[in-house]
């Protein structure tokens, strides 16, 4: 159960009282450069001054709230670390024999689901079955999931469904356990048949039962919504009914009269799927806010399988969705964030300041749009931000693509960030990102938003 992978050194045990052999920054989670903690008087000066409306006093007294929030959920974290020592001891266990010490991989919920997953996943966007050899694939999945990365992204669509087809033949191949790794993909586009595509029921049980044959699994994970589907009803329609004692039809958006055979047909098909073991969970992918509160509602007020995860973009240039609307539907109802493109296409690591290279994506057949974007003002102006964030990166002692990634795992409710590469030292040095992370402070977040000007503001924010 707690065998170990390839290539991974075991990470110290926790020893008794007075031999413990970590780290403050290992046992606390934050870094050495942190603030130190202010004594008692100092806390009530700063309280005292926060009454008067010192706004600089605000400030300080703003980063030591910060820093005691890391102090109390590092100290949970270590409280649950002995506890489940403990529990290991009685059955002659370690848990220095575990894939998370020995990799050093941190692992998240899933949003608020108890599905525990890498922060890091690897994707096959572009890459399999098409961009790179299938040994290749091989080796970048072998490396992932020897650093401690279970899980795995892929969809129908990606290169007409040969990325599931690579994927499959690899993890058969490798002889993992099924239970050690995550597999998600994603259903939107199937063929080219009108029934072969969008979210209806028929294609949405059709495409998941293709994708699990090309796949060679029983079931995947998580299966995705790859997009909404304006063809297809979310809340249902309206029918015949008796509101209140009145005979008619019901009207208007939100006063849909609803009955069990006119609520919305994903969310039926995707709680069908999972009821009869083709997935575990079920996501939205590129859904707004609004869509998904709404799959919410309808699967909570007809006791179906509400979504646990959305797929959305996120790096330096596209913020407002995963920074401002997902952290409130995370709190809300408990749906996390599985984001993708961190180096925006490898804009952010500079591949592209003197043209397009040929062995890049933008060269790609079917990815003009990429070349475009590149070469357009919006795309020149953001390289230029990105050459400055190279210089805060070199002072780190980190990769541009590291310090880009670590950005990304920072923020709130992010569950995992996929990374999509096509060689095995990218993979390696995108996964030094971990590294990383205990960097992010809040006064190097605050630096990076300086510098790219971009900070996005809560509603709250805005009001105030």
């Amino acid at each position: 159960m707690f065998a170990g992978r390839a290539g991974s050194a075991a990470a110290p045990h926790l020893g008794g009282a007075g031999k413990g052999r970590f780290s403050v920054g290992e046992l606390y989670g934050f870094s050495k450069k942190s603030k130190p903690m202010v004594s008692m008087p100092e806390v009530c000066e700063r309280s005292s001054a926060r009454a008067r409306g010192n706004e600089a006093a605000k400030g300080r007294g703003s980063d030591a709230g910060i820093l005691a929030g890391q102090i109390l959920e590092a100290a949970r974290r270590l409280m649950e670390r002995r506890r489940l020592e403990l529990f290991l001891r009685e059955v002659n266990l370690s848990i220095t024999d575990t894939v998370a010490d020995q990799t050093n991989m941190p692992y998240r919920n899933l949003g608020k689901s108890g599905l525990r997953v890498s922060c890091l996943g690897l994707g096959t966007w572009v890459t399999f079955g098409s961009q790179i050899s299938d040994e290749m694939a091989e080796n970048l999945v072998t490396i992932a999931y020897d650093n401690g990365v279970n899980l795995f992204d892929t969809a129908e669509i990606y290169a007409s469904g040969r990325a599931e087809v690579t994927l499959g033949n690899i993890m058969k191949k490798k002889g993992w356990r099924r239970s050690s790794f995550v597999v998600t993909t994603k259903i939107y586009w199937g063929g080219q048949a009108e029934t072969e595509r969008g979210l209806s029921r028929k294609h949405i049980v059709e495409g998941l039962r293709a994708s699990l044959s090309r796949l060679q699994m029983e079931y995947v994970d998580i299966v995705f919504a790859n997009r909404s589907d304006l063809n297809t009803p979310m809340e249902g329609l309206s029918v015949p009914g008796r509101v209140e004692g009145r005979s008619g039809y019901s009207s208007g958006l939100r006063s849909l009269v609803w009955c069990d055979l006119c609520v919305s047909e994903v969310v039926r098909a995707m709680t069908f799927v999972i009821d009869q073991g083709m997935a575990m969970y079920w996501g939205t992918s590129r859904w707004s806010a609004m869509e998904i509160m709404e799959a919410y509602s309808v699967a909570r007020q007809f006791n179906l399988i509400p979504p646990v995860c959305e797929q959305a973009e996120y790096h330096y240039f596209q913020r407002d969705k995963v920074e401002v609307q997902l952290p409130e539907l995370y709190h809300k109802i408990g749906v996390g964030a599985m984001t993708w493109s961190p180096l925006a296409c490898g804009l952010i690591t500079g591949k592209y300041s003197d043209g397009v290279p040929d062995t890049s994506r933008a060269a790609l057949k079917g990815y003009q749009w990429l070349k475009e974007k590149v070469q357009s003002e919006e795309g020149r102006r953001q390289m230029e931000k990105a050459r400055e964030l190279h210089l805060l990166a070199d002072r780190l002692g980190c990769t541009p693509a590291q310090l880009a990634i670590a950005w990304c795992l920072r923020s709130e409710g992010v569950s995992a960030v996929l990374l999509g590469v096509s060689s095995a030292e990218q993979l390696l040095e995108n996964l030094g990102s971990i590294r990383v992370l205990s960097l992010m402070t809040p006064q190097m977040v605050f630096e990076i938003d300086s510098l790219l000007g971009n900070r996005p503001h809560s509603k709250k924010e805005t009001r105030t």
